[in-house]
């Protein structure tokens, strides 16, 4: 706008110097003119002078018509221009959007170390003593329960991030899921806290679509994989807070700590409406083009359809449900084991945990994604063919992430002679499993052109993958059932360990495969 005030003002002010140097110009002529009969004859040099008039004239009208135009013409979206030039999308949007995301992950997570089935743990500090729950009980919180709608929910958060105004559902959502954690807070029974559990999976279900779509549509292509691994890392710091839920648990007990969590999510809310920009994509008009052109729930289903003949699509998707699978698992059961492993270190590892899922966790994320785009430059680089395999070879970081992080998990949980042992390698583990969320993200979406439906199919498979750890409590369940009937570390590692490795080998393979695989959306070469 200012550059348009200052072109017209030039012209503006050109248009009156010419007209003073004109008429300077003529009074000279005049001074230096012959007479004749008592008359002042025409100047000789009028003719040029009229000449150099009428081209300055023509130049002003041509400034003043160009700057009418710029005025009148509709300016870009100023969001995505101006966040394209600069860093300014880390502020205005990635920062407020991972604040959101920490408190969706510590409220989501706390209940993981608010639990304890250890035979020193009271009735204040564990959920599961006050309320009365058992392990298979727990198992059903923390995956079941919480994805029960939350998987339904993923696909409409998904069609509603490509329709609606992505900032409100922000907002929106970060209020439902702390209404949700205030709720767990005062209940007094299993079933209020399992209504407030599936209550927070739906919410929380609309967290991510809105987010990845926003990075995606407005940071710069070549800095979309390092934008998700920084939103990503939301997932390391409200895992961290989680973690250190412990500490404030053993101070103030747990019900005193849930609700300290859901004051931090109001907070974030606020924080969000205040510092995201409106989602002006979004607008009445867009939306109203949008549903005349899609038919609902057949439009759904086409967009489904879409995205799932991708062979990478598909690929990354069944990828994706292994790594979710392995990373849930460690995500609900690591904490009862190591408090089980190594019960004189509750406090220890309670901080441990933090600064290895703070630190490692975000490290990782913030290393993958800046060499999944380094990867994605150098290929578009070497030329037409590799050119059309850029975004495919960001997924070699997932690829080495998830191959070498089930060895570090094996060491990690067997060193059960020495706790620091066990902490080296669970952070060795974690700054080399982390690394795989962005480039995967950065892939998908630039593989597909239904964004937000495919980020909503992504979190459905993640939901998906909540079996897996209710899968490990029932099977842990009756594993101690059969045995001594007291819980033991041993009891519990000889599920956790196989299935954890499991799944990461087998990621990797999927997602070596979905790197090879063609991609059949135009919107791949546009995206990078």
């Amino acid at each position: 706008m200012m550059s348009r005030v200052l072109a017209l003002l030039l012209s503006l002010a050109f248009c009156y110097g010419t007209s003073s140097a004109f008429y300077i110009n003529s009074k000279k002529g005049m001074t230096n003119a012959s007479y004749q009969n008592g008359y002042p004859m025409r100047p000789t040099n009028t003719p040029s002078i009229l000449a150099k008039r009428q081209q300055k004239i023509a130049l002003i009208a041509n400034v003043l018509e160009s700057s009418s135009l710029m005025m009148a013409k509709d300016p870009p979206d100023g969001d995505e221009e101006e966040e394209s030039d600069s860093w300014l999308w880390i502020p205005t949007l990635v920062l407020p959007l991972q604040l959101v995301y920490i408190s969706n992950q510590w409220s989501r997570s706390s209940l993981y170390y608010l639990v304890n089935f250890s035979q020193d743990a009271t009735p204040e500090r564990a959920m599961n003593l006050d309320i009365g729950f058992s392990q298979a009980q727990y198992g059903l919180l923390a995956s079941l329960a919480f994805t029960s709608l939350f998987a339904i929910a993923s696909l409409g958060a998904g069609i509603a991030s490509d329709k609606y105004n992505r900032k409100q559902l922000t907002v929106l959502a970060t209020i439902g899921w702390s209404v949700a954690t205030l709720g767990t807070a005062f209940s007094t029974d299993y079933t209020q806290v399992l209504v407030c559990r599936v209550l927070m999976g739906l919410a929380c279900a609309f967290a991510t679509p809105t987010a990845y779509t926003l990075i995606n549509d407005r940071v710069p292509k070549d800095r979309t994989s390092l934008a998700t691994s920084l939103y990503g890392t939301g997932v390391a710091f409200g895992g961290a807070l989680a973690s250190l839920s412990i500490l404030l648990a053993n101070q103030i007990g747990w019900k005193d700590t849930t609700i300290a969590i859901s004051v931090a999510g109001f907070a974030s809310a606020g924080l969000s409406a205040v510092l995201l920009k409106d989602d002006k994509k979004n607008d009445p008009v867009s939306l109203s083009e949008t549903n005349d052109e899609e038919d609902g729930f057949s439009g759904f289903v086409d967009d489904i359809g879409d995205i799932l003949k991708s062979p990478r699509a598909r690929w990354i998707y069944l990828a994706s449900f292994l790594r979710f699978s392995s990373g849930l698992c460690i995500g609900v059961w690591s904490a009862p084991y190591f408090k089980l492993a190594f019960p004189d270190n509750s406090s220890d590892y309670a901080v441990a945990q933090a600064l290895i899922t703070a630190v490692a966790g975000s490290a990782s994320g913030l290393l993958g994604g800046y060499v999944a785009d380094q990867l994605g430059s150098d290929s578009k680089t070497n030329g037409d063919d590799s050119d059309k395999n850029a975004l495919a070879s960001k997924l070699l970081v997932p690829v080495v992430g998830s191959a070498l992080a089930a060895p570090a998990w094996y060491f990690a949980v067997h060193s059960t002679d020495s706790f620091q042992t066990a902490m080296i390698w669970l952070s060795v583990e974690y700054f080399i499993a982390e690394s795989w969320f962005g480039p995967t993200i950065s892939t998908l979406l630039g593989t597909v052109t239904k964004g937000g439906t495919a980020q909503g199919l992504f979190t459905l498979t993640g939901a998906v993958a909540n079996l897996a750890p209710t899968l490990l409590g029932v099977l842990y369940t009756n594993t101690i059932s059969q045995g001594s009937g007291s819980e033991s570390s041993a009891e519990l590692l000889q599920w956790l360990s196989p299935a954890v490795c499991l799944g990461y080998v087998l990621s990797a393979v999927c997602f070596a495969i979905s790197a090879q695989a063609p991609a059949t959306s135009e919107n791949e070469a546009n995206a990078l």
